[in-house]
């Protein structure tokens, strides 16, 4: 790795958002992205974390500072939640306190993203903890599992068989499941808690309960109506 000069290091206004390598599926844009818009409701209250999709990951450890990793999305913990009271154009460590990335995703496309050499051996040296490649399409093309998940441990990758998986430090597991009140029966990721029960987003909360409250109701009425009967009143 040549020297890097800290001093010298570009902003963010300086640098690209991503590396214009466009997607070749709907699947790598919309798997972050639902992943993204469920931790807004379940993170709601909270100031200190970034969720992104396709966007640049500027780093030192590689051998210009220049040169991004890309991820399809990467969960950042101990962070401002909107960078500057703005929305981040890039991600640059060095202007994140140093903090890296504790989860990096790659959703596999029909052409072969070098999700299990050279990307995972860039986030290797990074320090990222977890890294998740989803493949649910040419896994046995690549001859790995459609859904795998590495943990750092002492500095290399190590396969995790567990699913959906628990990460302590993220306080949130991540699985596979079927996209809730979905026509096509499609299959997403998610989070989940650690009983291993998928988080609901807050569509679905509100579903729940007025299924619960249409419940309540009924029970009343057939309540009600066994009581008046035993008073001997004559119903239709």
């Amino acid at each position: 790795m040549l020297a890097i000069d800290l001093k010298q290091l570009p902003t963010s206004e300086e640098l690209p958002d991503s590396d214009d390598t466009p997607v070749d599926n709907e699947d790598q844009n919309f798997i972050p992205n639902y992943l993204l818009f469920l931790l807004e409701y379940l993170w709601a209250d909270r100031m200190d974390w970034c969720f992104s999709a396709d966007m640049a990951v500027y780093h030192i450890t590689g051998k210009n500072p220049r040169v991004p990793v890309v991820p399809d999305g990467f969960l950042s913990i101990g962070v401002e939640r909107r960078k500057l009271s703005g929305a981040r154009r890039s991600y640059v460590t060095w202007e994140e306190n140093n903090i890296v990335p504790i989860m990096t995703l790659e959703v596999v496309s029909h052409t072969p993203g070098s999700e299990y050499d050279l990307k995972q051996s860039v986030y290797a040296k990074l320090g990222v903890k977890y890294y998740v490649i989803y493949n649910p399409n040419f896994w046995r093309r690549d001859g790995h599992l459609p859904f795998e998940i590495y943990e750092l441990v002492d500095s290399t990758y190590q396969l995790q068989m567990s699913e959906p998986f628990w990460m302590p430090e993220v306080g949130l597991g991540i699985g596979r499941c079927e996209f809730p009140s979905d026509a096509l029966g499609r299959e997403i990721l998610s989070w989940f808690d650690q009983s291993g029960d998928r988080c609901l987003s807050e569509a679905e909360i509100l579903r729940e309960r007025v299924v619960l409250e249409q419940l309540a109701s009924q029970q009343k009425i057939e309540r009600l109506t066994a009581r008046l009967r035993e008073l001997g009143e004559e119903l239709d």
